[in-house]
């Protein structure tokens, strides 16, 4: 059966994606019947009405599914499309309280042309109260049109069947969270993110870049049980009793929260077995400041340090020695995390940034253990960032390429040396000679 699917207009290269990803989780068939990814609708055919709300029910980039009754390229197309597909069905919602609604995208719509619109409609025949508020059936036309062009170029009418999770936006808006900081994940992109690696209950989500928790809280929302990590042990700690537990007590989320802990993913605690059902993560762009890991710049030790007869170490404002980390040595470190932990079949997620002037698919991390499931991009002004989501392969399914070699990390000790990507970021992303 085909469905009709309204976008929101935002983030239109992360829509499929999304749809696809829930999909695959819910053990839903999908077929994209017509997809583009400026248009605000897209047609899918889903195995019945209960996929249909059920896949709709997870998305944050759909605003709904209608169960489609005709498609046209002019409104005498849309009739015959419509008689044909649907004249079997219109005595079932023949008494049954209903309203029609005109959603018009790049026109508008006056009261008088609406209201002929749906007069043409007349032969469905319903004769149950028009109810505007709360109808048992929802009736919509779709109109797309090009830009200053007020005759639509593609034409839908459908029922309504379900909305979607958008609602949650403003109860996870950053606005009324209580712990934050300036690179906390705004709340839609973290919910987004969390669809893309599956989050669902019964499974173990981890964090290595925690920050203030806008992920695990995205994922705990979804049903997962969340742990995290921070090398800045101010954003583990917080401050003033505020931290990423209050925020889970602020959601009602405290059962989904298993703990969070300092430490970088080169020195992590963590057993190396594969337990993980998910990792998802917004790693430092090392823009402000150089990325680094714990340790010293020489890789030798140190002499303990005594204060009050106790080791400085082991004091709780003990501020570990760091050193300079190269930006592609961490990804290639992210993966070979991922694949050392995750379960069969689990999804890793990450963002990375990138110079709007380059290849996009040519910098893409890769592993010969873990397929590139989707890379959707958000762009900015001189530079964008991806966001990349991986699935762990069987062992079984992974043929060794001889030829893959990890990354060669260049040579260098400062900032600039260690990540080009910063480099570029402060030389204006000009084109190099």
């Amino acid at each position: 059966m085909e469905y009709l699917i309204r976008f929101a207009q935002i983030h239109e290269s992360f829509r499929r994606a999304e749809l696809e990803a829930l999909a695959d989780l819910l053990h839903i068939h999908i077929v994209f019947s017509e997809y583009n990814q400026y248009s605000p609708h897209c047609i899918v055919v889903l195995p019945d009405e209960a996929a249909a709300c059920a896949l709709i029910q997870r998305s944050i980039l759909s605003q709904g599914i209608y169960e489609l009754w005709g498609s046209g390229s002019t409104y005498e197309e849309l009739h015959g499309d419509i008689a044909r597909r649907t004249s079997s069905q219109w005595r079932v919602y023949q008494s049954s309280s209903f309203k029609f609604e005109i959603q018009a995208f790049q026109i508008k719509r006056s009261l008088a042309e609406q209201a002929e619109i749906i007069q043409s409609l007349a032969y469905l025949g319903f004769q149950g109260p028009i109810q505007l508020k709360h109808p048992e059936q929802t009736f919509s036309i779709f109109e797309e049109c090009e830009w200053g062009i007020k005759d639509p170029k593609r034409i839908h009418f459908g029922r309504f069947v379900s909305g979607s999770s958008r609602i949650i936006l403003d109860k996870f808006t950053l606005k009324k969270r209580q712990y934050l900081s300036t690179t906390s994940m705004d709340s839609e992109l973290a919910l987004l993110t969390a669809n893309l690696t599956q989050a669902a209950p019964g499974k173990l989500f981890y964090d290595p870049f925690v920050g203030t928790g806008s992920f695990s809280i995205a994922c705990a929302h979804f049903g997962a049980v969340c742990m995290g990590s921070d090398i800045d042990g101010r954003a583990v700690r917080g401050k003033n009793g505020i931290n990423i537990a209050t925020n889970f007590q602020q959601y009602k989320l405290e059962d989904k929260s298993l703990d969070n802990f300092l430490a970088d993913l080169t020195h992590t605690p963590l057993r190396q077995v594969r337990f993980l059902d998910g990792i998802i993560c917004d790693p430092p762009y090392g823009v402000r400041e150089g990325l680094k890991v714990l340790g010293s710049r020489d890789g030798g030790g140190k002499e303990v340090v005594w204060i009050d007869g106790q080791a400085a170490h082991l004091q709780d404002k003990y501020i570990p020695p760091k050193k300079p980390y190269s930006f592609e040595r961490m990804l290639d470190d992210i993966l070979d995390f991922a694949v050392e932990s995750l379960v069969d079949r689990a999804r890793l997620s990450l963002w990375m940034p990138t110079a709007n002037d380059e290849e996009v698919e040519l910098d893409i991390p890769t592993h010969p253990f873990l397929e590139v499931v989707s890379v959707c991009i958000q762009p900015f002004n001189k530079w964008s960032r991806r966001l990349l989501t991986y699935r762990r392969l069987r062992n079984d399914e992974v043929k060794l390429d001889q030829s893959f070699k990890p990354k060669l990390l260049g040579d260098g000790t400062t900032a600039n040396d260690l990540n080009s990507f910063r480099r570029r970021y402060f030389e204006g992303f000009k084109a190099g000679p």
